[in-house]
């Protein structure tokens, strides 16, 4: 997994409330086990017609947005089923970091998995945040995990709470394969002093 250090990007302003695991990546799109490819698919019912052409009026079809690497949205993102193929789409999208007022336990814990970083702010914060947003691609905000900031175009900076665990598997790109990988000499000793002691297991 990709570290996730400091973050300088174009953030798209989506400030639609309960955004659903459905509505970021519709089920049809659910038969894969790979991670990669589910990005063209992302937001697919609001981002495409029935004829599968683009949608001139939704945010990431917009020129300016369509490098967007931070999401500002409404309250409640990520509700819904418990599908790993929403961040997986978010990623895949090129998106890094999400930021809203509150996500969806299940979704908030498997962006972590995924080099996401969801970030909770005060209705507030999210307010001048989703305003900067709408800026477009000249306005480039800055998130530091390791500071635990969250900078506007204009220099304005919020700070943010994020698990101290957490924040280190982002800051050294551990997803949970890598976290066990960690202690690989642990578990070889450990299987080789078992070998010893119960070679008939």
């Amino acid at each position: 997994m990709e570290k996730f250090e400091k973050l300088t990007g174009i953030a798209a302003p989506m400030p639609l409330v309960n955004i659903d695991t459905d509505m970021i990546i519709p089920k049809v799109f659910l038969k894969t086990i790979k991670r990669s490819g589910l990005g063209v698919n992302l937001f697919d019912e609001m981002r495409y017609d029935r004829q599968g052409n683009e949608i001139p009026d939704f945010v990431l079809n917009k020129p300016q947005y369509r490098d967007t690497q931070i999401l500002v949205a409404g309250d409640n993102f990520g509700c819904g089923s418990s599908r790993e193929h929403a961040p997986w789409a978010i990623a895949d999208f090129g998106i890094k970091c999400v930021i809203s007022t509150s996500f969806a336990d299940i979704f908030y814990n498997n962006c972590f998995k995924n080099g996401i970083l969801p970030i909770v702010m005060p209705q507030e914060v999210v307010d001048v945040l989703m305003k900067d947003a709408e800026k477009g691609s000249n306005a480039r905000m800055v998130v530091d995990l390791e500071a635990q900031t969250v900078t506007t175009s204009d220099g304005e900076s919020f700070p943010f709470e994020v698990d101290a665990f957490k924040k280190h598997c982002l800051l050294e790109g551990l997803d949970d394969i890598g976290l066990t990988m960690a202690h690989v000499k642990d578990i070889d000793a450990y299987e080789a002093k078992m070998a010893q002691e119960r070679p008939w297991v």
